[in-house]
């Protein structure tokens, strides 16, 4: 089991680049709000839901000092294939090897697969997934057992929520983010 952060935390510092080869230090994002999430893999319909309902809402986080970093278990070429295609304005990372996936303590679980495969409303979830153009699609040598995790992090580097999903349908509900992006 990895260690998982806690609110109060200083949020760890990385220095990466996104699936378009450009740097990334988090330390260059000190004085604004920032959300750091790491999702599946670049194929997962979920995942592409959840990217597409952040790029929504970016203009708006943007607007209230909020920056988006999205992680991804996949490599490069998966990334221009399937998320990439969305454009998003903000940081799509790539990390096959998951390393800043274990800095941050997001976990794999079989377990907790199987729970969402068992639970009656992912269903519904690809449902969604599949009306907005994202259907479920295997991404060879993914992490299909990854959990995603969310982290709102304040303009100080420290970790203000630290959701670790229960199961993959399990998110950090966007009204919670909006708030924290608002300053409420």
């Amino acid at each position: 089991m990895t260690h998982q952060l806690q609110q109060g935390m200083i949020a760890p510092t990385f220095r990466t680049v996104d699936h378009c080869g450009n740097p990334i230090s988090f330390e260059n994002y000190r004085g604004r709000k920032v959300l750091l999430a790491f999702m599946r893999f670049s194929a997962c319909a979920l995942c592409n839901l959840r990217v597409h309902q952040f790029i929504n809402r970016y203009p708006d986080w943007q607007r209230q000092g909020m920056d988006v970093i999205a992680f991804f278990e996949s490599p490069e070429a998966n990334m221009r294939t399937y998320v990439g295609t969305q454009n998003a304005p903000f940081p799509l990372v790539n990390d096959p090897k998951a390393r800043l996936y274990d800095l941050y303590g997001v976990e794999t679980s079989e377990e907790k697969v199987r729970m969402t495969m068992a639970d009656a409303h992912t269903k519904m979830f690809v449902e969604e997934a599949a009306a907005a153009g994202f259907p479920l699609t295997p991404e060879e040598g993914s992490n299909f057992n990854r959990i995603p995790a969310d982290f709102l992090i304040d303009e100080s580097g420290i970790v203000r929520v630290a959701h670790y999903s229960h199961i993959i349908t399990d998110h950090l509900p966007l009204v919670e983010i909006d708030s924290f992006a608002s300053g409420e």
